[in-house]
């Protein structure tokens, strides 16, 4: 399927979802399991292109992995810090979770390894993890780009005292996860004090939180540092998964465009995830918000209109294209700040909502740090529609899908790409259409 062609909702959608586990949560509970003693149970697993990726790196090390996807279930034999397999070939593809952790991973360990990415993950930042791992000890041999993929690692020397490592996570607040979920290799511990200015730790406080449901404590500080323990030890236990708050964002923002109620089953307000605050987001514009025993409830505006909004998404800018695609349909400009980082993920997200607004004839200014979006009418119908380009990135995908809820004329190339982290997100779309007419 090269092209999705959208169908707008007839009427007002009544949307019931229950939406995959969480690809954050997931990929850092399969690392979690894999450093534990003994064996974990993981329920309620997302199975996508960037967690079979992780699972197959882990088996490549030598972990015996039982997956039960009918279940969302992965079994997990753990063996602490001592990684099966000191030497291998180790892929991590696309995926930032991977890529990060799993680097960490085997430069703490002190094994030596043949670490390579896809194209897109070559051109992602590295560098600041892999300096800091370097100053921890590790080696590495870069075989193509310095601090880049493909490399070796070369094993690692670690110093007999506690060293202060600094990281600047402007590009990624994975680097610092990276290294906190990680930590229990030093036997030493170590302090990692922040350098730059991104203040979004929010995908950091679940690391932190996983840590301490899997046995190991950890030390904020202040605000920018971080105290890693000495030889710290994971226990193996049964963990259930949170569902995606991500992929619940969508949902939540056809609801509101197109002045409808959407439910996805079991996401609330008390979510790990920095992505909830999206919610908010929407109820600022006009949505009402109410988290029921079953999951958070959004209806529309009321009076059908959404208001632009001048808002920060540093802490949960994966919903940048959400709120861009849904800002098309609000009345006033909508002011989005603290996403810069967001050029260096899986595209450049600036760049290409910048595009693809444009394409539908929308204005739609770029910042230093964010986007001005002015609402207009969308310049597309079903006898000139418009190719919504997704460059190989699958939140494109998906959040542009939401204005093909709302007008008609949208097709979204490349719809596959969602496979990253909801391969069933057009199957969805394709059955939620069918039930409404």
């Amino acid at each position: 399927m090269n092209q999705y062609k959208m169908k707008p909702f007839v009427g007002k959608p009544i949307i019931e979802v229950t939406v995959p586990g969480s690809k954050s949560i997931t990929n850092r509970a399969l690392l979690l399991a894999a450093l534990s003693e003994g064996k974990s149970v993981l329920k309620g697993v997302l199975f996508s292109d960037d967690s079979r990726v992780f699972m197959e790196a882990l088996k490549t090390l030598g972990y015996e992995i039982d997956v039960n996807e009918k279940e969302a279930k992965v079994t997990i034999v753990g063996h602490g810090t001592q990684i099966p397999k000191q030497t291998a070939d180790v892929y991590v593809g696309s995926a930032g979770t991977a890529a990060r952790f799993l680097t960490a991973m085997l430069a703490l360990s002190g094994g030596h390894y043949h670490v390579t990415s896809s194209k897109q993950m070559q051109a992602r930042p590295m560098r600041p993890l892999l300096e800091a791992l370097e100053f921890l000890g590790a080696k590495f041999q870069f075989l193509e780009d310095e601090y880049c993929f493909p490399f070796e690692i070369l094993g690692r020397e670690e110093s007999s005292e506690k060293k202060k490592v600094s990281l600047n996570i402007d590009a990624s607040s994975q680097f610092l996860s990276a290294l906190l979920l990680n930590g229990v290799f030093s036997k030493t511990g170590f302090d990692v004090v922040l350098t730059g200015k991104r203040d979004a730790k929010a995908y950091v406080k679940i690391s932190m939180k996983m840590m301490e449901e899997f046995g190991v404590s950890m030390r904020q500080k202040s605000e920018n540092e971080y105290e890693i323990l000495p030889s710290g030890h994971y226990t193996a236990r049964e963990y259930q998964i949170e569902p995606d708050v991500s992929a619940a964002c969508y949902f939540y923002a056809m609801a509101a465009i197109n002045g409808g109620v959407a439910k996805a089953a079991h996401v609330h307000f008390d979510s790990s995830q920095g992505d909830v605050k999206f919610l908010r987001v929407l109820e600022k514009m006009g949505c009402t918000v109410t988290d029921e025993p079953d999951g958070i409830c959004l209806r529309g505006p009321e009076d059908g209109i959404l208001h632009g909004v001048d808002v920060v998404m540093s802490d949960f800018s994966d919903q940048t294209m959400t709120l861009a695609a849904t800002a098309v349909f609000a009345k006033g400009d909508t002011t989005i700040h603290g996403v810069a980082h967001i050029r260096r993920q899986e595209s450049n997200r600036m760049q290409a909502i910048v595009n693809e607004l444009t394409r539908l004839g929308i204005s739609c200014e770029e910042t230093e740090d964010g986007l001005i979006i002015h609402p207009k009418t969308p310049k597309c119908s079903d006898e000139n529609p418009v190719v919504i380009q997704t460059y190989e990135d699958h939140r494109m995908a998906m959040a542009f899908a939401v204005i093909g809820t709302k007008v008609p004329g949208i097709r979204i190339d490349d719809p596959l790409c969602c496979r990253k982290t909801f391969e069933n997100y057009f199957e969805w779309l394709t059955k939620l259409n069918l039930e409404l007419k």
